[in-house]
């Protein structure tokens, strides 16, 4: 069975969190939109295929809605992606939100791709959001995905519709 199954983390969880965050990420410390998070303790949904880790998606409850601060895969292009993108939508209807939203960068043509073809759409672009996040963050890279410099911050976010409780694009 290749099924990949989605639940909440634990705290026995833990050390697989820090050390699939710190293989993605260089550390525990993600920086969006001004507000620096450790991952590691925020709360998160595991995927799973066959017993194993196959990906990780950290999140932040605000009064903007379910914000998705990090999200990784094991392995690309398997589909554990889209389980933990709605596993968190689920979560985020079920708690009575009306937005899911995330923070990428203006680099990342992939994940802008990924989004979009999950429903997601476009709310904003922060001209200058990397730049700022580098004082937060002096690690974050000045050019990124495809030779790209990285300066701004889009904002994109999935709304819940009226009366459903499937995913609609925003």
């Amino acid at each position: 069975m290749n099924a990949i199954a989605v639940r909440a983390a634990t705290p026995a969880d833990h050390p697989r969190i820090v050390d699939l965050l710190t293989r993605s990420w260089g550390e525990t410390v993600v920086v969006g939109h001004g507000v620096r998070y450790d991952a590691a303790e925020l709360p998160a949904l595991l995927a799973e295929r066959r017993g194993r880790l196959a990906g990780l998606l950290t999140y932040d409850i605000g009064s903007e809605g379910l914000e998705v601060v990090s999200i990784d895969a094991v392995v690309r292009h398997a589909g554990v992606g889209t389980a933990l993108l709605n596993a968190a939508a689920e979560l985020a209807w079920a708690k009575g939100l009306d937005r899911l939203w995330l923070i990428t960068t203006n680099d990342n043509i992939d994940a802008l791709r990924f989004y979009q073809r999950r429903g997601m759409r476009i709310e904003g672009v922060t001209r200058g959001g990397v730049d700022a996040s580098r004082r937060l963050k002096p690690g974050i890279p000045l050019v990124g995905d495809y030779g790209i410099e990285m300066h701004d911050e889009i904002t994109l976010e999935m709304r819940r519709p009226v009366g459903s409780g499937i995913a609609q694009p925003g």
